[in-house]
């Protein structure tokens, strides 16, 4: 090991950073952070170091580098882009007996600046010992995505309440199991989610009854999106990670699933036409029952949970019964889908509003507003309308939708086996029918739903319906 990770407190002490430019700028800014006293030594400043200089937050010592300016200072960072500068500092450091990082030149260096990723108070620094830099930056990208950006707040919330429970608890054993259980429990979903005050309200009742805050549960609503992993939130990974029991939809795709943590229990609560696996009912008592087990319990749903996936009537159903709950929004199918169509859903020109209707059932499509569905200028999303096709284009052309209005019917959209079939208004059952279209399939109807035919990006190409039902047509004829 030859650096020795330590975490320095510069607060008030005399720093120095020699060089004017953009990297200069870089460390003085972290200094800064970390309430040092910066002077910047350099013939010039860039922009922004100048800006710092005329708000009074660090000092400039102007023109060529000299040795004097390490007098009374504890650490110093050579930035400038004259190596032979860097040199000179580095050896006047080391003379010294001063702390000293040469920018990208590890040989010179007798400490260096590790990859930081800051939820202060919480702190982690990672070092490839100046082997690797760009390794490292790659792996505090990675923590970056796996630590919240409240765990810093629930580091100070956990601080303030550390004499109390040292003197609820005797043994160290105690308070680790304290702990353990409240910072990834209520507490720190409260936290998380922006409320403090109910945050510190939880804390001070676990106190006064520890062994029933070992016992809380909750459940997260997360939105799992249209089946690409890689269109997860940040937040939904880390609660697929901490879940015990995960309740699913059937469109949940077996990718994003294996993203869970291994040994969480996974239910299958999804319906497929004609057959219930678990109803609404009983999909809430078993939210209920677990959380109420002390587990950390996520509802995982196809999309978005508040866009056609009852996750309101979910949301009511624990409110009821005085669950601790939260919402992680998924990217809903009919903007995932489009995206990846290559369908922008609003356009400047052809498009300046869209509506998102379901066509689960024939009592969903009675309610609906055909006429104002019907207007050119926009587009519609439709939601679970494979089965009811020839309805939709029915109703909307009767009531005054052009019959050479483009659709595009987007299957599996996201996935490995997208299709996406695109053809008008007026044979909009016949393709599908013609194509054995399949659900899950999103389908858009309006003028922007041509560009799947220019702009598509993702998958097998294009299938031109319109084209192939002329086909089957002239050959029917021919016969």
């Amino acid at each position: 090991m030859r650096f020795y990770p330590l975490f320095a407190d510069l607060q008030k002490r005399h720093v120095l950073v020699v060089g004017g430019g953009s990297v200069a700028a870089r460390k003085a800014e972290t200094l800064l952070a970390a309430g040092a006293d910066v002077s910047i030594g350099a013939p010039e400043l860039n922009a922004e170091l100048r800006a710092l200089e005329q708000q009074g937050r660090l000092r400039y010592l102007p023109g060529d580098y000299q040795s004097s300016w390490l007098d009374d200072r504890v650490l110093v960072i050579a930035a400038s882009n004259d190596s032979a500068v860097n040199r000179r500092v580095s050896l006047d450091a080391h003379a010294r007996g001063i702390l000293v990082n040469v920018v990208d030149n590890p040989q010179l260096c007798n400490f260096i600046v590790p990859a930081i990723v800051d939820r202060s108070p919480i702190m982690i620094a990672i070092s490839s010992g100046g082997a690797a830099p760009v390794l490292a930056r790659m792996l505090r990208e990675r923590f970056e995505i796996l630590l919240d950006h409240s765990v810093g707040k629930l580091a100070l919330l956990a601080e303030r309440a550390r004499v109390a429970v040292r003197a609820r608890f005797d043994t160290v054993t105690q308070r680790r199991r304290f702990w353990e259980a409240l910072l990834v429990g209520p507490v720190a979903t409260a936290v998380a989610a922006g409320r403090d005050q109910h945050a510190e309200q939880l804390l001070d009742s676990a106190l006064k009854n520890a062994d029933a805050t070992i016992n809380i549960g909750r459940v997260a609503l997360v939105g799992a999106g249209p089946g690409d992993p890689g269109l997860l939130t940040i937040r939904a990974l880390r609660c697929l990670q901490e879940a015990d029991v995960i309740l699913h939809d059937r469109l949940v795709s077996r990718e994003v699933l294996d993203l869970a943590r291994r040994d969480a229990e996974r239910i299958q609560t999804g319906k497929e036409s004609g057959t219930h696996h678990t109803t609404q009912g009983r999909i809430n008592e078993l939210l209920v029952e677990h959380a109420r087990a002390g587990k950390r319990v996520v509802r995982l749903k196809g999309g978005d949970s508040f866009i056609f996936g009852r996750g309101g009537e979910e949301l009511e159903y624990l409110h009821a019964h005085d669950i601790d709950y939260e919402v992680v929004p998924g990217i809903t199918a009919a903007a995932a889908c489009a995206a990846y169509a290559g369908i922008p859903l609003t356009h400047r020109d052809h498009a300046q509003s869209l509506r998102l209707v379901t066509a689960h059932c024939q009592s969903s499509l009675d309610t609906l507003d055909w006429r104002a569905l019907a207007q050119e200028k926009q587009t519609l999303a439709v939601y679970m309308g494979v089965a009811r096709l020839e309805t939709l284009r029915e109703k909307l052309i009767a009531h005054g939708r052009g019959a050479d209005t483009p659709f595009a019917l987007i299957e599996n959209g996201s996935r490995p086996d997208q299709r996406v079939i695109s053809g008008s208004l007026g044979q909009l059952d016949l393709i599908a029918q013609r194509h054995q279209v399949r659900s899950p399939a999103m389908l858009i109807i309006g003028e922007v739903a041509a560009f799947a035919t220019q702009l598509a990006w993702f998958g097998a190409p294009v299938i031109d319906g319109d084209a192939s039902v002329e086909n089957v047509t002239l050959l029917a004829h021919a016969a």
